[in-house]
């Protein structure tokens, strides 16, 4: 009698998790609501699961680059709204001059 292999007897959810994780899944799907022939909605869903050593071999990685997922957020926010206060403290002065060179009379004899 030959032995028939079933998803049951052969994988846990462990062995198809990191089977998964290991080569990568795409999940690709188009969604469309229409009333009539009026379409009112579409939806282009494309989903990848891998785990970040495979993602990473295929070329993405942009999680390392966003300042919201990394431990320096905070810094960066900070680091953002003081030079925000320092070109608006620039743009004020620069201003001032214009408005100060265009009030100054010129003289007639220089």
């Amino acid at each position: 009698m030959s032995g028939i292999t079933t998803a049951t007897s052969g994988s846990t959810l462990a062995d198809v998790l990191e089977r998964v994780l290991d080569k990568g899944i795409v999940i690709a799907g188009d969604i469309s609501v229409s009333v009539g022939s009026t379409e009112l909605l579409s939806i282009r869903i494309r989903l990848m699961i891998a785990s970040v050593d495979k993602a990473k071999e295929m070329g993405i990685n942009w999680w390392e680059n966003d300042p919201y997922l990394s431990s320096q957020a905070q810094q960066l926010l900070t680091a953002n709204q003081q030079l925000q206060a320092r070109i608006d403290s620039l743009e004020t002065q620069l201003k001032a001059l214009k408005s100060a060179d265009a009030i100054e009379p010129v003289s007639p004899n220089s």
